[in-house]
């Protein structure tokens, strides 16, 4: 093989048998790239490379929120569990709510639900967040992104902390 090939592995597909003769199970839900053999080969280029779903979710998750006026990911129910789940001890934040991807054998579509800050211009926040998530998951994944759909969910309002500012109920 004079290139490198990448191959989509599933849960329901049987493994592929190595070099010893020993089956080599795919991760599920994993994209995998397949190296050429042989000891004539350069070492870089001998093996495979498994690069799992929630691996591109949880770059793309991270890319989208560095970028400023994007406030949250998700949308109402995922929020709301995801700030029950922050403030239990121990628990750490999940930089891929909000994010769904489909990955095949070089490509890949990624699906972000975000809350915007009130005041920023959603078009250039969704443009400024399709660059960066396309930018890192290329670089770090070597993927090809065919599209990344921004979905704009809500907007936070200066006043959306959660907290009533005169104290005071309506109803008593």
């Amino acid at each position: 093989m004079s290139t490198q090939e990448i191959t989509s592995k599933t849960a329901s597909g049987g493994g592929e048998q190595g070099l010893t003769g020993a089956p080599h199970q795919a991760v599920p839900g994993s994209t995998t790239v397949a190296g050429r053999t042989g000891a004539t080969e350069p070492a870089a280029t001998r093996g495979k490379t498994s690069i799992a779903d929630v691996v591109v979710v949880k770059i793309a998750g991270t890319a989208a929120r560095e970028i400023p006026g994007v406030y949250d990911m998700g949308g109402g129910l995922s929020r709301t569990i995801g700030a029950v789940r922050d403030r239990v001890p121990g628990g750490r934040p999940n930089v891929g709510r909000g994010v769904k991807v489909e990955v095949g054998e070089r490509q890949t579509a990624i699906d972000l639900d975000i809350v915007v800050e009130y005041g920023v211009p959603i078009t250039d926040v969704a443009h400024d967040v399709r660059e960066n998530v396309i930018a890192a998951v290329e670089r770090i994944t070597g993927l090809e992104v065919v599209e990344v759909n921004v979905a704009v969910n809500d907007v936070r309002l200066p006043d959306d902390d959660g907290s009533d500012s005169a104290g005071e109920t309506r109803v008593e």
